[in-house]
């Protein structure tokens, strides 16, 4: 199977005020609105893209309907530390503050109004102990 594209789908119950949030605190721009599904892509990176859905609408399988549950979204940015200073700035919760990983990462975690956990990323070098279990050749020392 070739992918020609890759992007998450969020369900909820309120289509419009979850891509308004998106379009304010992520910069994401409307590429298609049908009211019960809304197509997002970034505004500063043409490969990033992010639909939401009404969660009970009929095209979703019944099994399937619902609301975003479990979901973990990472948007890796060059300057986490800008990023973090205008979402606090526009009062945004922080969930986790931020802070540098051993695993290298400096992050933070704040949330959609779906409660889907938006974890925001620079990449850093690693500790030596989290470098040994990068597979060879995958990261830049």
């Amino acid at each position: 199977m070739k992918t020609t594209s890759y992007y998450p789908v969020l369900m909820t119950g309120d289509v419009a005020g979850t891509a308004a949030f998106y379009v304010k605190h992520f910069r994401f721009a409307y590429e298609f609105d049908a009211g019960w599904y809304v197509h997002l892509r970034s505004t500063e990176d043409k490969r990033v893209d992010l639909a939401i859905v009404q969660g009970d609408h009929e095209t979703i399988p019944e099994e399937g309907r619902g609301r975003v549950a479990g979901l973990l979204i990472n948007f890796e940015v060059k300057d986490v530390d800008t990023v973090h200073e205008r979402l606090v700035a526009e009062g945004l919760p922080i969930l986790r503050s931020l802070r540098d990983e051993d695993f290298g990462q400096r992050h933070f975690i704040t949330r959609d109004p779906n409660g889907v956990l938006i974890d925001v990323i620079t990449q850093i070098p690693p500790t030596p102990e989290f470098l040994a279990m990068y597979v060879p050749d995958r990261v830049d020392a």
